[in-house]
């Protein structure tokens, strides 16, 4: 089962606190930037960084903490109890608290009669641009359970892209379904990648289009799983890697696209890395399959 890890941050001059996602709690709800707070220690042990997170408080200055870290996410977990009617889902949070606490509960199954959703970071992300304030408690946001369901299982006979644009979605509800998030480990899904590419070279130096099919979809599903066990979303991670390659200029070197400032610089080895590429290329398809 996958460890849950504690950060201990500082933003500089405001306060010390404790979260499972530095990113999402610091960077998307705050609006800090890296370099903008420091992490100043980290743990599994959430007892240890509860107690630690008021040492620290004191040390530096800060406001202490009425309830310490620990207490805090009891308090959450015990009310994260949905209301699910014929008609709606609600949460027990107000909206400016919703997404930390729906971000801290990924896994759970939000079950309503048009059928059962996991809680991925893109239906999170679907609960905040469609989520309510209740008009009877302003703590308490809910959203319709009919819509949740469209947005997780698209209707057939629409447009390709947008069942594409879901296969995620999909995928993640199917791993949630079957534990892998709760009971699963990032690590073994790492060497299940490996496992994955190594199957998918095999298919390549046997030429089989069917088995190339089978080893990329596998590696997908995989690093899918893997961006959720860290707290990501692939599609995010597939975007930054295009912003990263967009304008990156270069040639075609024996059958491989070599980035432009590497072209010339050489290897620890003194041979340039277009050379030390195509070497390692012409290794595999000169490697017979067993």
């Amino acid at each position: 089962m996958t460890k849950r890890i504690y950060y201990l941050y500082h933003i500089f001059g405001k306060k010390i606190g404790v979260t499972r996602n530095l990113k999402d709690r610091l960077t998307v709800q705050q609006g800090y930037q890296p370099g903008e707070y420091e992490v100043l220690d980290s743990s599994e042990d959430i007892d240890y960084i509860s107690e630690r997170e008021l040492e620290l408080q004191l040390i530096y200055g800060y406001k202490i903490d009425r309830q310490s870290y620990k207490n805090l996410i009891n308090k959450y977990k015990n009310q994260m109890k949905l209301n699910v009617t014929e008609q709606t889902t609600t949460f027990p949070y107000p909206i400016n608290k919703l997404k930390g606490n729906l971000f801290d509960n990924l896994g759970i199954q939000i079950k309503t009669n048009f059928g059962g959703c996991a809680l991925t970071p893109e239906v999170v992300e679907w609960i905040m641009d469609n989520a309510n304030v209740s008009m009877y408690n302003p703590d308490r946001t809910y959203v319709y359970n009919k819509a949740l369901y469209e947005f997780v299982n698209p209707k057939r006979g629409e447009s390709k892209t947008k069942v594409e644009g879901n296969i995620y979605n999909l995928i993640r509800q199917w791993a949630s379904e079957r534990g892998i998030y709760t009971s699963g480990d990032a690590k073994t899904q790492c060497l299940k990648l490996q496992e994955e590419v190594g199957e998918l070279s095999s298919a390549i130096l046997k030429n089989n289009k069917q088995e190339i099919i089978d080893a990329i979809g596998d590696c997908v599903v995989v690093l899918t799983n893997l961006a959720v066990m860290k707290n990501l979303n692939i599609e995010d991670c597939i975007e930054a890697a295009y912003n990263e390659i967009k304008n990156r200029k270069g040639s075609m070197q024996n059958g491989t696209f070599v980035k432009e400032d590497t072209l010339l610089k050489p290897n620890a080895t003194g041979v340039g890395y277009s050379h030390a590429a195509n070497n390692a290329a012409n290794d595999m398809l000169n490697t017979k399959t067993l």
